[in-house]
């Protein structure tokens, strides 16, 4: 009798993200994050392995508690157009514990916060701020904002996020657990443009756009839970990321 395959661990973190491809691939984004997660769990099962889900901080919708824990429920629009991702990925949850629950599966969750990094897309339907940001910064055009910029995001660079999942997925001890994972400094859309002008020594100018339906107004992740389990704390800060992401274009 061949002998079962062993796989040590399943990762999901498959999905669309970029607020702005949410009106127009709302069913693939709905389905990575409900069926996707249901097969990827599947396997996890059948392999006896362990399971990592990247959750995101959008299952916080319009939260009231800052800085936001994991223990705060959400505040969310089932039928606004942000629905397809933050609804899908609460499901998600939803799916990792019940499998934990049923089957005893050993899943753990990390609640996302705005990443960035080098090679990250700045085009069209997949542009995310910091990108599209220094794309336009960095060729003198108009930089581009929703609302009146107060808004605010927290800002975790790639590499800071890649040794928090790695934990949550690595160490012992951490089955059912949901983890925020990202960067405790808050930083407004303002600021973040008018930062990008300064480091590029762009000429461009600021624009506004209607805010589009359902935006948080703040992100702001509370980590005391991943410094306890994980002794997560981020290291770049947001300015050092901005310059690691321009020397890599210019390279």
């Amino acid at each position: 009798m061949i002998p079962k395959k062993k796989v040590d661990l399943v990762c999901h973190l498959a999905s669309r993200a970029s607020p702005l491809e949410f009106e127009h691939y709302p069913i693939q984004i709905l389905k990575s994050n409900t069926l996707g997660t249901m097969h990827a769990l599947g396997i996890a099962k059948k392999y006896d392995s362990r399971f990592l889900f990247t959750s995101t901080s959008e299952i916080y919708g319009e939260s009231q508690i800052f800085p936001t824990p994991e223990t705060y429920r959400g505040n969310v629009n089932t039928l606004g157009i942000r629905g397809c991702y933050d609804e899908a990925k609460r499901a998600g949850e939803a799916y990792c514990m019940v499998y934990h629950r049923q089957h005893g599966l050993d899943v753990r969750i990390a609640r996302l916060f705005n990443t960035f990094g080098p090679r990250m897309r700045a085009d069209g339907h997949y542009g995310r701020v910091i990108p599209r940001f220094l794309d336009q910064a960095s060729n003198n055009l108009p930089i581009t904002i929703f609302g009146d910029g107060s808004q605010t995001r927290s800002f975790c660079y790639v590499t800071d996020q890649i040794i928090g999942l790695l934990r949550l997925a690595g160490l012992s001890g951490l089955e059912g657990e949901v983890v925020n994972i990202g960067n405790p400094r808050e930083y407004s859309v303002l600021e973040l443009a008018n930062l990008i002008i300064g480091l590029t020594g762009s000429s461009s100018s600021l624009t506004h756009s209607p805010l589009p339906q359902d935006d948080p107004m703040r992100r702001l992740p509370d980590i005391t839970k991943a410094k306890r389990l994980l002794q997560f704390e981020p290291r770049v800060d947001l300015d050092e990321g901005l310059t690691k992401m321009l020397t890599e274009s210019i390279l």
